[in-house]
């Protein structure tokens, strides 16, 4: 049969192809057929039926357990009608409209009906306006909207960004793009998923104006577009990309094209780039076709894939990467192969699968990353333009801060103390971190403290500080009472941390109790209680573990994967232990390892699921890993921390698979770790000046039942303090109550850390994050931190009293016109990486070290060069 259609340009294949598709989705959601499919029994247009068929068709698993289709439809009738509605919607290509202007989803945030509600906002800003202009004028709102913090790993909804002011890069562009196309403007998040040159890695947004696309630092406006903190970070990757939930045939480099999602390379609008190939033989030296090839790069102490791609008929696999070292290893049906190599020295490579054990002993590599280069030089802003986008930045803090301002405040939060009986303490705690949604956590407590006295503030406290946002009223009720009526004779450790607590993973919190303690009989609920092994049996023989889209993971909503009967591995597991919390069975997932496990007779059990629900195959004896400390370090030598310059990963099916546990953790020695037998490598790295990491692997293996000592090691790098320029102790600085000072008054005579600093910018406070979590060494150095900020950069909304945590020598003072800053900062790249600009001060006021703009790290390697010079 012959489909026809005028809707999007859509040709005769790509119809047939969302048709195929559309035709699997039914299939695997059939349970809740009516729910998400009954929206096509409506009179819909030829645009409204192919808008519905596209998004089914590449929808994750997720999105169809936890949504109805009055959702989707709601989305697309509101967006073909602000593409009416806008002066460019006829202007945007249908190919750009279906994939960066219709589609629902930016990350893995939760889905609201909140297209309309940003265009009200946007719409008569931008009208108006030429494209260009209108992204601009939608980073402002943006920014008067929101601002940067680190957070954990659960990305917020742009609503929920909204209410809380503030979030994480990726939240910051997943509201930028969601604004973006509210307007009918095509957007993507894009994003790098590592850095080479320092830890971390960032996301920001891309957005295409009259037939071309530019990019933007989200919440973070510039005068122009292509502008951003992280423009000179960015021609330092090794991978720039986007994906998108569809068959899209470019014109972008395509990376990987799933059968789900498509994977863009962007580096090269960014970078200098190269494409490698790799050949994967065999021991025969046959080429082995669908042979999965990681390109790999140290970041966070572990070698992380920033691509995995399997290899064609020919054998081969190829990459568009940048000029620094990758990891690559190559592994097939149990056979791997593992090759460092420098892309600028050659575009081709051979790997062999001659491996399966792992090597004994140490291995020591270095990981260069792509060298610093200058950017291409851009016209001068005039001096009014300049002068305009600082006032539109003070404007928009003022906005946000005046938003802030509307939050319960501590004495608010003491007052709903006493009328509760609540210590007022904890009371505040729960109250500052739920920010825009202080109001509901507060008329929670008030309607349940009566009855339930602390355990709605336990309740309260078992959540994330983000959870704190964006859970309201009556999933609290589900939780507070849905537990209690379920504690029995569990201790209270116990039952707070895996039972009342609803948190798992990272998932967004919605009420499940109820719904699991009606799903099951009285007898079914006392026999799962007895033995939760039979719970999880009966789970593997009616769910099924359906897998699409890779970066989805833990985001099923308990009650839709239950009514859906299938969900992605993580969700799954989720699920159960959302089953055995709601029936009053301690349950998580365990802590490094992320499978699921529930307590009997005091102790831990895994979660033996014997088909394809989990993969999780059977319950393993553990072992244990004890680090050692080497006694012979040199005095240089880091102190060990978890992710930061160690890890520790399994080997599983050719891959090691890094163990999760806190970032930053340092008590490393005090306890063994409990792991999973099995052969594993440890990651220990130094990270230099310049971005190159002096990595070593150290092998070892785990048996059950057995405790193995692996001592931790790292290279010594050499210390290298040279004096760079010396510092004018004349210039003369405001302190905050008013006094002119001079520099050399504020450092002293023993050495210091002068940073002139931005302090809206993501880049300071990465800077202010790392030299607080530093305040312990830093005070037992006793060296001043003298924190600089000019006027232009000093907001209204900037209080210094809300960084608490600094070390205790930090002041902040005020540079009207930044002339003290040194002249060397005037030339690239210091000038075009920007603030913050820190220094490390000798006795003599010499400069021995120097960092500019955004490097994760410099708060380290500011402490170690103080040391080193301290007098």
């Amino acid at each position: 049969m012959t489909m026809q259609t005028s809707a999007f340009s859509l040709d005769q294949q790509t119809m047939e192809r969302i048709e195929h598709k559309l035709r699997d989705k039914q299939r695997m959601a059939q349970a809740r057929a009516q729910e998400l499919f009954g929206v096509f029994h409506e009179e819909l247009t030829d645009e409204e039926t192919w808008a519905l068929k596209y998004l089914f068709a590449y929808m994750p698993v997720n999105d169809m357990a936890d949504y109805d289709g009055a959702l989707f439809l709601s989305h697309v009738r509101r967006t073909l009608e602000i593409r009416k509605q806008m002066p460019w919607g006829e202007r945007v290509p249908d190919h750009l409209f279906l994939h960066f202007v219709l589609p629902y989803r930016v990350n893995t945030e939760n889905i609201e009906d909140s297209r309309g509600i940003l265009y009200d906002q946007l719409a008569d800003r931008t009208k108006s306006l030429s494209m260009a202009d209108a992204i601009l004028e939608t980073n402002y709102w943006c920014h008067e909207k929101a601002t940067y913090i680190g957070s954990d790993l659960r990305t917020i909804s742009p609503l929920t960004m909204i209410r809380n002011a503030r979030g994480r890069c990726g939240e910051e562009s997943t509201l930028a793009v969601a604004a973006l196309r509210s307007i009918g403007i095509p957007a993507r998040q894009v994003y790098t998923p590592r850095w080479a040159h320092c830890d971390d890695n960032h996301a920001w947004v891309e957005a295409w104006a009259d037939g071309t696309w530019y990019y933007i630092g989200a919440c973070e406006p510039e005068a122009r577009l292509n502008q951003g903190w992280f423009s000179p970070p960015a021609r330092r990757a090794m991978l720039i990309n986007t994906r998108i939930y569809a068959d899209y045939p470019g014109p972008e480099d395509i990376t990987l094209a799933d059968e789900w999602f498509t994977e863009i390379n962007l580096l090269e609008n960014y970078a200098p780039t190269r494409t490698i190939t790799v050949l994967v033989k065999d021991e025969q030296g046959n080429p082995v076709s669908g042979a999965e090839v990681f390109f790999e790069l140290y970041n966070m102490a572990e070698f992380y894939p920033i691509a995995a791609l399997p290899t064609n008929e020919q054998g081969e696999a190829s990459f568009k990467t940048g000029f620094g070292d990758l990891l690559i290893r190559a592994v097939y049906a149990g056979k791997w192969g593992e090759q460092k190599i420098t892309v600028a020295d050659s575009d081709r490579y051979e790997m062999t699968l001659d491996r399966t054990e792992q090597p004994a002993g140490t291995l020591d590599l270095d990981m260069v990353p792509p060298p610093e280069r200058e950017g291409e030089a851009a016209e001068p802003l005039t001096e009014e333009k300049i002068q305009r986008h600082n006032t539109r930045l003070e404007e928009g803090t003022k906005i946000r801060t005046g938003y802030e301002d509307t939050f319960l405040n501590e004495a608010q939060a003491a007052e709903l103390a006493g009328e509760t009986g609540l210590p007022a303490e904890r009371v505040w705690d729960v109250l500052s971190k739920a920010r825009g949604n202080s109001r509901e956590i507060a008329a929670f407590l008030r309607e349940r403290a009566g009855e339930y006295g602390e355990w709605p503030l336990r309740l309260l406290e078992s959540l994330n500080e983000k959870d704190l946002v964006d859970t309201f009223c009556e999933t609290l009720d589900d939780h507070l009472i849905g537990s209690l009526s379920q504690r029995g004779n569990l201790t209270e450790d116990t039952f707070v941390q895996y039972v009342l607590c609803p948190r798992v993973l990272y998932e967004m919190i919605v009420p499940y109790r109820r719904f699991f303690q009606d799903a099951f009989t009285d007898a079914e609920t006392e026999t799962f209680r007895a033995d939760p092994s039979v719970l999880a049996r009966k789970l593997d023989g009616e769910f099924e573990l359906w897998e699409d889209l890779p970066n989805m993971k833990g985001k099923g909503n308990p009650v839709g994967t239950y009514k859906l009967l299938k969900g992605d591995r993580v969700s799954l597991d989720i699920f159960f232990v959302a089953i055995c919390r709601s029936l009053g069975i301690p349950a998580r997932l365990h802590p490094s390892e992320l499978k699921p496990q529930y307590m009997t007779g005091g102790s831990w059990e895994d979660a033996v699921f014997a088909s394809t629900f989990t993969q999780h195959e059977e319950a393993k004896d553990w072992g244990s890993l004890r680090l050692v400390r080497d006694t012979e370090a040199a005095p240089e030598t880091p102190d060990a921390s978890y992710s930061e310059n160690f890890t520790f990963a399994r080997l599983e099916n050719g891959i090691y698979k890094t163990l999760f546990y806190p970032h930053g953790k340092t008590d490393v020695y005090d306890e063994p770790f409990e792991v999973e037998p099995g052969s594993y490598r440890l990651t220990s790295g130094v990270r230099l000046k310049d971005g190159t990491v002096q990595a070593r692997f150290a092998y070892f293996k785990v048996s059950a039942g057995e405790q193995t000592d692996v001592m931790l090691t790292y290279r010594q790098a050499v210390q290298d303090i040279p004096v760079l320029g010396t510092m004018d102790r004349a210039n003369t600085l405001m302190t905050l109550d008013g006094t002119s000072r001079t520099l050399g008054e504020l450092i002293g005579m023993s050495g210091a850390i002068a940073a002139w600093i931005e302090p809206e910018r993501e880049p300071t406070k990465h800077l202010f994050r790392e030299l607080s979590e530093l305040a312990e060494p830093f005070a037992e150095i006793a060296a001043p931190i003298i924190l600089i900020v000019g006027d232009s950069e000093w907001t209204t909304s900037f209080d210094p009293s809300n960084y608490p945590k600094l070390p205790s020598r930090t002041m902040f003072v005020r540079d009207s016109t930044y002339a003290s800053l040194p002249d060397f900062i005037s030339q690239s790249p210091a000038h075009e990486a920007g603030f913050p600009h820190l220094f490390v001060l000798d006795a003599q006021d010499q400069i021995r070290y120097t960092a500019s703009g955004y490097k994760i790290g410099t708060g380290k390697e500011a402490l170690q060069v103080l040391t080193g010079v301290w007098q």
